[in-house]
């Protein structure tokens, strides 16, 4: 059994906490913190067929299995760091930060663009697509990646878009004009990127 130390605690959520892996600091576990487990089991569940179709990992955080914990059963997935090492921090810090500079929200709006061709291209499902849930992978000053860490799934009675690219790839258009819907309406949007992404 593994044991989560308070610690090692880097992010945490209505549902979840996510904490540093023990043995490897590049993973990290996720364990729920609420007797309803149907959102974990959701995202379990999907995680298994992403693994069976064989996705490319670009912008998705390997799942690696599950593991049991003094918390319960946890997820282990990768820990997304910067090049630097440290944890990287949600897109949500980033399009809020004052002091974002001119080639940094350049390289924000590129990592943007990109995982957008990335889940249309893989028919990756989110649930919703919110700035906290995606974090920015800071690379250098003039370039990064995005993962989304949450939210990975999908909730429908009868999931066809999980089988059905079409399909798939129709919802994932909705739910990122709700996504640019969202992030053009931050009252505290950093200048540099409302600069940006008002360009068009």
């Amino acid at each position: 059994m593994i044991i989560l130390e308070n610690q090692t605690l880097v992010g945490r959520g209505l549902h979840r906490e996510v904490y540093v892996h023990p043995e490897n600091d590049r993973l990290c576990v996720k364990v729920a913190i609420v007797s309803e487990h149907k959102e974990f089991d959701r995202e379990y569940h999907y995680y298994r067929l992403l693994q069976k179709r064989r996705i490319h990992w670009d912008n998705l955080p390997r799942f690696h299995g599950m593991v049991a914990t003094d918390r319960g059963t946890g997820a282990v997935f990768d820990l997304i760091r910067d090049a630097d090492g440290q944890v990287s921090k949600t897109l949500g810090e980033y399009l809020v930060a004052s002091d974002l500079t001119a080639t940094q929200a350049r390289a924000i709006v590129a990592a943007t663009d990109a995982l957008k061709r990335y889940l249309l291209d893989q028919a990756i499902i989110t649930m919703t697509l919110k700035p906290k849930n995606i974090v920015y992978q800071h690379l250098s000053e003039d370039s990064g990646k995005l993962f989304v860490i949450d939210n990975i799934g999908n909730s429908d009675f009868i999931p066809l878009c999980n089988y059905v690219a079409g399909l798939a790839r129709r919802k994932i258009a909705r739910k990122w004009r709700q996504f640019e819907n969202t992030i053009a309406s931050l009252p505290s949007l950093s200048p540099e990127l409302r600069t940006l992404v008002t360009a068009d």
